[in-house]
């Protein structure tokens, strides 16, 4: 039979070929990512039966082989609009390979067809029916398309007989752009001699005579007779007709556009139909989107960049910060994201110049390996700073742009209270920073604006409850709390986790007991013991302690509160330190705002307020996407004050970085004030809960700070610098080493290599600059190097690149410093003395307290995170260098418990800045006509 026409037995094997080839196809692909299937959308308007039938069998081919898909119906009312709305959906959707349009669209509108196929991606259109794959397809670019799948269906059985096509003659009857058309390509490109007939193509019988391979797609029942084929002749039949058949339950039977009793007396081989081409149509589509899913694999393999970067015009002397930041052009935004592997539908775009990225990139690379980690610290620093932000950019610029390797520079986004006050900006400095700079320091994307409203939600929830409390019955308060709604009280979900908290196990709100309603309904809040306080983003000393419900209406209730500034709320460290979107709502609702009068701790979940604060915050979650100015991605997330909180930038962002850059890659990321402070709580708060393990510690370092720390005078912001700091003194900077050896220690204390970075200023000596790299070489530090990366960029900091490069992959034990389970006293004793080089601590009798109410509350195993000065080792920020034979006053010791940490207090320090004489706004203003931001910097 095989050697008369090819019947069902050699399709059927051939369909098996192919459907065995994409199995394993996709199982290969599963081996790469675990988490990875083709995806397919087959989009339908109205609701044809014979478009119906069509979908089903594409549908359960693609279930046979491992494809995911989906049918998207559309209805006949859908109108051309609507349908170019769900098509750019499916452009957009990363999990989709593979998009086809079932045609005929049954709308009852009309449809531009042409309009509609062509809105396909192309990259999707496994089809191969947009204008684009058509003309590559015409133009012989087969590697570069997708092959429509009749046509290369047809191929495909045409293979299957053994019967060569190059140097035949061929003829196919019909033109469309479905068939006809792609096929007279597909002939052609595969060296056959091939003419195209149609309707109006004269002796039709005589053309089909001469070939040797005949393809039919004409839409006319058996036209083609079997004495117009030439003997031998390979038939493929691509017609669908219905002819009238009295015998038939439908009477109608399903012929091609060849007489098949006739043709198959001379053809070689000849598809049946049905059951012919109309299956390996069917197994081409599902090809093309195997297809279309190997190239989207091998296109977004993590850590393989193709990026660009941006050439730097250095100018002698220095200019401003903004005239750099200005002088270059930042790549659009989401040419970045694609540069560095985020797809488009993981990137919101705020703008050109930066945008947020969604949390479920995670799930995407989680079978992914991670890059390496770098942690960038400092000695204890001047009120200047010391350059931490601006040699984690520098840093970023040497590995990427000058040394080619993947990297990703995790920063805070900094507050506005000091970009108005005497700070000035966090995005870095000179050629190192953080572009634009005026976006990275004013606003970005509402992060901290979200956090300000959902803190002060909270703290209006708390006095709201306090106040309804005192002026209703139990009964009265229990009604309103859980008013009548259709005759019946039901309980909110958050209402019904308080009765679980509580051990009432009922649902129905008219079954509580008496008991049961006062406790449900009286929180009890004891008003002194109200540690949760109102937040803005502005420094204002005058609102420190302020006296709140003063108006008539709050009936004589007042009572003393303040406000600090947002980056110092809760809600912000619990930004830093979750990993998903479900933790932050567990943290969020864990956060302690009050103690009850009988001792029990109250929590926003209490109030009923933490499903409302996920709310607000479910963008803030989102990293922020940016740039250096050499065109460096850089992730902007966070920003908890480093003296109350950890100092640390989000775990999330750092977690999308690491899986970004690859295991070859790099991300560097910067602890806030010097060692002691923001590195301490970098691994024993944010590794804890991350999970991450550094591999290199940069520790920057000055001449201008040693020099302090070796007895220099007082440098102060704003005021010019002593002549001790602008002339060589070795004397005074050896003398000063011993803080940043003390530094070496502490970061050694667990296990990770340091390397020292020497960032220096114009007006250092050679000599200087040497001295401090081998005191630090010879402190135990694996290297240390100067840097010029202010001046000029990344070429400034390649020395420190490549040392940083070796010190990752040199040996490494990280450990922490202390264990959880460690009573809460211990812990701080701990972390004075190793850290700080304190010989004891003392408790003073608040402080003494709260440990008791803590361990008895069942937040003793939290991490510590020690709120002190960040201008010396010990308590007090006059005691410069190395601090010894002193004791460690803990005043009090507050909780964190959403963040996930006890912070005990050491000495005094404002939690609201205070505006300086001369604040930096002095200087700021738009230019009404370009609307460009003037002296910011």
């Amino acid at each position: 039979l095989c050697l008369i026409y090819l019947g069902f037995i050699l399709l059927s094997c051939a369909l098996r070929q192919v459907r065995e080839r994409l199995k394993k196809d996709v199982e290969q692909m599963k081996l790469q990512d675990p988490n990875f299937r083709p995806g397919l959308v087959v989009l339908q308007v109205g609701d044809r039966d014979d478009s119906n039938l069509y979908i089903s069998m594409k549908l359960k081919a693609a279930a046979e082989i491992g494809i995911n898909a989906t049918h998207m119906r559309l209805p006949k009312t859908a109108t051309e609009e609507e349908i170019l709305h769900s098509i750019t959906e499916v452009n957009e959707n990363s999990s989709v390979h593979g998009l086809i349009v079932q045609l005929p669209l049954d709308s009852i509108h009309k449809i531009d067809t042409e309009k509609v196929t062509n809105a396909v991606a192309p990259e999707k259109d496994v089809d191969g029916l947009t204008s684009i794959n058509a003309g590559k397809l015409a133009r012989g670019d087969l590697g570069d398309c997708f092959l429509p799948c009749t046509p290369n269906g047809c191929m495909e059985l045409i293979r299957q007989t053994g019967v060569s096509v190059a140097g035949k003659r061929a003829v196919v009857i019909g033109r469309s752009k479905i068939v006809g058309a792609p096929m007279h390509d597909l002939l052609l490109w595969s060296h056959a001699t091939v003419t195209t007939c149609h309707s109006k193509t004269t002796d039709l019988p005589g053309e089909v005579g001469k070939a040797d391979i005949l393809v039919v797609g004409i839409g006319k029942a058996e036209m083609v007779k079997g004495e117009w084929i030439k003997k031998g002749a390979v038939v493929i039949d691509c017609g669908i007709n219905h002819v009238p058949d009295e015998t038939k339950p439908s009477g109608k039977r399903v012929v091609g556009d060849v007489h098949y009793a006739s043709a198959k007396e001379q053809a070689g081989f000849i598809t049946p139909v049905p059951g012919g081409v109309g299956p390996m149509t069917v197994a081409m589509l599902m090809a093309n989107t195997v297809l279309g899913a190997k190239r989207f694999l091998e296109s977004h393999q993590p850590g393989k960049w193709n990026i660009s970067y941006t050439k730097l015009n250095l100018q002698k002397p220095v200019p401003s910060d903004i005239v750099i930041s200005r002088s270059c052009v930042p790549k659009p935004i989401d040419r970045l994201a694609r540069e560095v592997g985020l797809l488009s539908d993981e990137v919101e775009l705020y703008g050109k110049t930066k945008a947020k990225v969604q949390l479920n990139i995670i799930k995407r690379l989680q079978a992914q390996p991670d890059g390496k980690y770098v942690v960038v610290t400092g000695i204890t620093p001047t009120p200047l700073g010391e350059g931490k932000s601006t040699t984690t950019i520098g840093l970023v610029q040497a590995l990427g742009a000058h040394m080619k390797l993947n990297v990703f520079a995790c920063v805070r986004q900094p507050s506005q209270g000091p970009t108005f006050g005497i700070k000035g900006g966090a995005a870095g400095g000179g050629y190192s920073q953080v572009i634009p700079m005026e976006e990275f320091n004013l606003h970005l994307t509402g992060d901290i604006h979200a956090i300000t409203a959902a803190n002060n939600l909270v703290a209006a929830a708390i006095d709201a409850r306090m106040f309804h409390e005192s002026t209703q019955s139990d009964k009265a308060l229990y009604n309103r709390l859980v008013p009548l709604s259709g005759g019946q009280r039901k309980f909110s979900p958050i209402q019904i986790n308080r009765l679980k908290k509580l051990g009432i196990e009922k649902t129905d709100a008219s079954t509580l007991t008496e008991d049961e309603i006062t406790r449900f309904a009286r929180l009890d809040i004891d008003p002194s013991s109200v540690t949760w306080q109102r937040v803005l983003d502005t420094n204002d000393r005058f609102l420190r302690k302020i006296t709140i419900g003063q108006s008539p209406t709050e009936k004589g209730y007042t009572r003393e509160a303040q406000f600090d500034i947002t980056v110092a709320s809760e809600i912000m460290a619990v930004l830093a330190l979750t990993s998903s979107m479900e933790d932050m709502r567990q943290r969020l609702a864990k956060m302690v705002v009050a103690t009850s009068r009988s001792g029990q701790p109250i929590t926003t979940e209490d109030l009923g307020v933490s499903g409302a604060l996920t709310v607000l915050m479910k963008d803030a979650i989102k990293p922020n996407l940016m740039q250096t100015l050499e065109g460096n991605p850089v992730f902007v997330h966070a920003g908890p004050f480093a003296n109350i909180a950890h100092g640390n930038s989000s775990i999330l962002a750092d977690k999308i970085a690491l899986k970004l850059v690859g295991p070859e890659g790099f991300v560097v990321t910067e602890a806030g004030f010097g060692a002691d402070i923001g590195m301490e709580k970098f691994f024993n708060i944010k590794c804890r809960y991350s999970g991450l393990r550094p591999h290199v510690v940069v520790l920057v370092a000055t001449v201008r700070a040693l020099k302090m720390h070796g007895g220099g005078p007082i440098v102060t912001a704003g005021m010019p610098l002593p002549k001790e700091y602008i002339e060589e003194n070795l004397e005074l900077l050896e003398n000063g080493c011993s803080n940043m050896k003390k530094q070496i220690e502490n970061a050694q204390h667990f296990g990770v290599p340091v390397v020292v970075a020497v960032n220096a200023f114009k007006t250092d000596t050679e000599a200087e600059l040497d001295l401090i790299c081998s005191i630090a070489k010879a402190a135990g530090a694996f290297d240390a190097v100067r840097c010029s990366h202010w001046a000029e960029g990344g070429a400034g900091a390649v020395a420190l690149g490549q040392a940083v490069q070796r010190a990752s992959e040199a040996p490494s034990n990280f450990k922490f410093l202390y264990d959880l389970e460690l009573p809460i006293t211990d812990k701080i004793r701990i972390i004075a003395q190793k850290i700080y080089g304190a010989d004891d601590i003392e408790l003073l009798p608040e402080a003494q307290h709260k440990v008791e109410l803590y361990t008895k509350q069942g937040f003793n195993n939290l991490p510590i995170c020690m709120a002190k000065t960040h201008l010396s080792l010990s308590h007090e920020a006059d005691k410069k260098g190395v601090p010894t034979g002193y004791v460690l006053p803990i005043r009090d010791i507050r909780a964190s418990v959403g963040s996930g940490f006890l912070f005990p207090l050491v000495g005094t320090m404002p939690t609201i800045p205070g505006l300086p004489t001369r604040p930096c706004f002095y200087d700021i203003d738009l230019d009404p006509e370009t609307e460009q931001v003037n002296g910011l910097f």
